[in-house]
């Protein structure tokens, strides 16, 4: 991890809030997936929706990684930054027509998730290459938002329709070269993962698909966020993932490629939001802590119930207190931490709140126009990559530029 010294001269050096990347854990996380799972023919897409910073795709795509994209632009920002269309999925969720063709012009694999999608493949674009998302029913994840199999999700084609996908891709030529599936972020039993496999690799016989050239697990691995929780035992698991595929490649009769798409996993760890304290009030029992950041900067708490560790990098040896850990956003509910025992925070200190590299800056925005903020990775202990934080005149002037003549 980036040393808490290191972090305060940061926040000196670029002003917070400040986003702040460790680029050796993030490739280091994307090797032992591959020592985890001994499998030769492994290919790891990162789930680009989880952190798009260029400074980190270039470290993952240097260190071998591929892209799952879940939007024409996160497509376009891939083959900008140099990765291959062959190392690109494309998994969109109710993608539009426009979207759809888009993305087919650019020969990047797409990942079908639905009937409807299908039949106007099968209608308008026979012969086409395609990857087919289905629903394991397998239901995991680390809250009901992020569970994304089961009855009650909106994502992939349900088991029962076999038959009818079958005779789609038979009335419209098409070649299915892949079949995907997914069950949910921060996977909690690792029985999840081997039943959700067992139900794809059931379905993909060479009777049902015959040009299969790969199976795609999805992601969701599982990081820990709390203090004193656990890792996964990803060798044991790995293990196993292994051999199931290797004993599914015999029944199919020719080895295929596994695919992965961790996002969390490769990229949560590795960031720490910096924020500085501005305000402190005693509200009768309540001692309230105010940032100078706020939920639109890091949603996860505010949205799924998220726990993120806090330090307080200024005076890590002061009084413990309970504190909540509040933002600088007109909502009652922009708190980072409900009463958490910090070590005493006093005003001006720097706060740390870790695991901030996964759906924090990504699911980012400008409500009550605060600026997001800047970003920095490091390498080596070296700054690699740095994005500043706009102004409030130069955030101004961008809204101002969208004006259209009506």
């Amino acid at each position: 991890m980036i040393a808490d010294t290191t972090l305060l001269k940061l926040a000196g050096q670029f002003g917070t809030p400040l986003f702040v990347y460790d680029g050796d854990m993030v490739q280091k996380r994307c090797r032992e997936l591959h020592d985890f799972i001994p499998y030769q023919n492994l290919v790891i897409h990162y789930a680009l929706k989880a952190n798009y910073n260029v400074g980190l795709l270039k470290l993952l795509r240097d260190t071998g990684a591929g892209i799952d994209a879940v939007s024409p632009a996160e497509v376009e920002l891939a083959l900008r930054l140099g990765f291959t269309r062959d190392k690109i999925i494309y998994t969109a969720n109710n993608m539009t027509d426009a979207e759809f063709e888009k993305v087919r012009i650019t020969n990047v694999l797409m990942n079908i998730g639905s009937l409807s999608r299908l039949r106007k493949i099968a209608k308008n674009y026979p012969g086409m290459k395609v990857c087919l998302r289905f629903n394991p029913d397998v239901c995991d994840g680390d809250s009901i938002h992020t569970m994304t199999a089961g009855a009650l999700t909106k994502f992939g084609i349900l088991l029962d329709d076999l038959e009818e996908v079958k005779a789609l891709v038979k009335e419209g030529d098409l070649h299915v070269v892949g079949l995907h599936e997914h069950t949910g972020s921060g996977l909690q039993h690792a029985e999840s993962v081997y039943t959700a496999m067992g139900k794809l690799m059931e379905i993909a016989t060479p009777e049902n698909f015959p040009e299969l050239e790969f199976l795609d697990f999805g992601g969701g691995f599982k990081v820990p966020y709390k203090p004193g929780e656990p890792r996964i035992d990803y060798v044991e698991m790995g293990s196993k993932i292994a051999e199931l595929f290797k004993d599914f490649c015999k029944r199919y009769g020719k080895e295929l490629i596994m695919r992965f798409e961790p996002g969390k996993y490769l990229v949560a760890e590795s960031g720490v939001l910096l924020t500085e304290v501005n305000t402190l009030k005693r509200n009768r029992e309540r001692l309230i802590a105010g940032c100078n950041s706020g939920f639109p900067q890091l949603i996860r708490p505010m949205l799924y119930g998220a726990y993120h560790i806090i330090d307080n990098l200024s005076n890590p040896d002061g009084a413990r207190q309970l504190y909540d850990v509040c933002g600088n956003i007109c909502e009652t509910g922009d708190r980072f931490a409900e009463q958490r025992e910090l070590p005493e925070i006093r005003e001006y200190d720097i706060l740390a709140i870790r695991n901030a590299g996964a759906y924090c800056y990504s699911m980012g925005g400008i409500y009550n126009l605060r600026s997001m903020p800047g970003e920095v990775v490091l390498s080596n202990d070296k700054v690699i990559y740095r994005r500043k934080r706009l102004s409030d005149e130069e955030m101004l002037d961008h809204i101002f530029k969208e004006e259209v003549e009506v």
